[in-house]
Parts: structure tokens; sequence; C-alpha cells
């Protein structure tokens, strides 16, 4: 079996039946069809129930509402030493919970150094982006991440990407289509980091490894589409401190030139001119209390549009970790402050399972 596919997919790190897998790795049922040929079937569901001050139909008090914010199918294959595809769905909250094709894509994988991706995929972007909702450190997906995409930071197009120390260095260009624009032009993007502790192997990300790892790693984006550009720096601490408990910090500043970003476009633009930022600091308890780990996140998000609105958020999470990003509870308080992201205060409980 080919080890290049120890890489989380569409949001599972499907690995069951390779030899090795990753610090997020959640085993799916694979069933093996000869010599480097098998396929892998996951599955990830996030549901919640939210209060939002005057939320209520009457205006004043708080909404009550229970929501299945995700629920996704991984398939995974495998079927010569170089050549796999991947397969994902996800629901469509603004379509009626209607199915959607989330991910497509043919991977031609020869090595560590020149990997070929086709069909519909994450392009190259921020490490919140590549997290995907189920590898985040937090519940909700920062606000100030805003690359364009046409369904969950997915678009169709082709990507080359590779590593170098098992992860330490990792390096991803990809075309793909982008916005419309009058003359259809191409979205070009890319990604390079470097991870000075442990490496991150893989296309995707993750926010945190549950002290599994200790990350130092520094990662830089760019878009770029007919004379607009935009683009982001972000940076992953997390330590291991032994019986005193592992502690993570994330930052990331993102600038949009007209190619995606935060507010609302002009006409006749597909972005607007932004700026945003965000920071995150996390606590997780060494032991576990009952089945699980209580950890604390907290994160402090502020964007500026050009010309236009600015705002802030304060979020603070509450989690209780059974079995690291594949099954944990997440409590939380959300404060945005400022037009850009409203001013209703949110309490949310959550629950994520994946398999």
């Amino acid at each position: 079996m080919n080890n290049l596919w120890l890489k989380r997919i569409g949001g599972a790190s499907l690995a069951a039946a390779c030899s090795m897998g990753t610090g997020t790795a959640s085993a799916g049922a694979t069933f093996i069809l000869g010599d480097d040929q098998w396929v892998s079937l996951g599955l990830g569901l996030r549901t919640s129930f939210n209060a939002e001050k005057n939320g209520a139909p009457n205006g004043d008090d708080y909404s009550k509402d229970f929501r299945l914010d995700s629920a996704r199918i991984y398939l995974n294959g495998q079927f010569h030493e170089y050549v796999a595809a991947t397969m994902n769905t996800e629901i469509d909250s603004s379509n009626g919970d209607a199915v959607r094709v989330l991910d497509a894509i043919a991977r031609f994988e020869f090595n560590d150094y020149v990997n070929l991706w086709g069909g519909r995929m994450l392009p190259p972007s921020d490490r919140s982006n590549l997290d995907g909702p189920f590898y985040l450190n937090i519940w909700d997906f920062p606000a100030v991440s805003a690359y364009p995409a046409i369904f969950a930071g997915r678009d169709d197009g082709v990507s080359y990407w590779g590593e170098y120390g098992g992860g330490k260095a990792k390096w991803q260009f990809g075309a793909f289509d982008g916005p419309a624009t009058a003359d259809d032009t191409v979205l070009w993007a890319g990604r390079v980091q470097y991870a000075f502790w442990d490496p991150e192997p893989g296309y995707y990300a993750s926010s945190t490894y549950f002290g599994t790892k200790d990350i130092l790693t520094v990662g830089a984006s760019a878009q770029t589409q007919d004379g607009n550009t935009s683009w982001n720096i972000d940076a992953l601490m997390e330590k291991n401190v032994g019986s005193i408990g592992t502690f993570s910090l994330e930052g990331s500043y993102y600038d949009y030139g007209k190619l995606g970003g935060l507010g609302t476009p002009q006409p006749g633009e597909t972005g607007t001119d932004s700026t945003g930022w965000l920071l995150l600091g996390g606590y997780l308890l060494p032991k576990k209390i009952g089945i699980g780990q209580p950890q604390i996140v907290a994160r402090y998000q502020n964007g500026d549009v050009d010309n236009g609105p600015d705002g802030d958020i304060f979020d603070i999470n509450l989690n209780y970790i059974i079995a690291e990003q594949n099954a944990k509870v997440n409590l939380v308080y959300q404060k945005p402050n400022g037009g850009l992201f409203g001013d209703d205060d949110i309490i949310r409980l959550g629950v994520q399972v994946q398999i």
C-alpha cells in the first residue's frame, strides 16, 4: 500500500490499512481489494444547540435552535501504486440540507516531492481552511478566513504539492476556476510552510495535536486572479509540558485585495479590499476526568473593510476531548462587536464525532 496516503482527506484520516499514521488519524472501514488496491469508508458529524440573543421571532428573547452543522461521508480508494481517488459529500444548509459534492479528487502520488491532484478540492490557502471545521482547535470556523470558494472552501482545479523531511517543509501550488470574471481568467494559488519542531505531513492541516506533537510551524499563502491578489501568513505553536498540560497558540493575518475578503463586494467585483487577523490560545489538561480531557480555548478576531464596516469577535470554548477530533463536546460563548460581524451574543453546545 502506498504510504503517501497518510493524509487527512476531506476531514478524516482514513489510514487504517496503512502501516503508519498521523497524530489526527481516525480509522474508517477499509476494504482490501488486492495489492495496492483498497477502498475506505468514513463519516463525520457535527451537531449543536444554539441560543442567540435577540434571535427569537419576537426580537427580544434568545433563540433556541438545534442544528445539523455538518454531515459528511468520506470515500477514498487506491487503485494503483501511484493512483488514488477521493469522494466526500456534505450537506448544504443553504439549500434545504441537500447533499453536495465536497471533494472529488483524482490523486497521482509518486513520492514525497511529486504529487498531482485534479478535481474539486481545497486550494492552497490558510491553515484554518486546510483544517476544515473538523480539525480546528475551536468550534466555529474563523470569520476572517475568506478566500474565494464555490462551497465549503473548495474549488475546481489542479494542484501540485510536495514535502521534505517527512513534512518539515511543505509546498502547494495550483490553478483553479476562481470567481467568474469577464475574460474567464484562472485563479492561481500557492502555499509554503516550515515546521521548526515536529513535522506536519500531508496536504491538509490541523490546528491541534492534543499534546501528541510539539509544533512550531509558520506558513504563508497567496491567491491571485485578474490582477487581484489576496494573501495571509499564519503560525501555530503547541507544546506538551508533561504533567502541567498542553498549551496552544495560533495566529493568522489576512490581506484581501478584491479577491475573496470580508464584507460585500461592489457590483462587478469579486471581492473586497479588506484585512483581518486572529489570535487563539488554548490549554489542555494533562489527564482525563471521566472519559475525556477538559480544554479551554479563547480566540479573538478582527476585520476591517476598506471604506466599509469593521468589527471583532471574541470566542471562548470549554471543550471536553474524548477521542481527539473523533469525539468531543464544545461549550461556546461568542461575543461579536460591530457591524461587520453583528452584535448579538451566542451560546452554543456542539458535539463532533467521526470515524
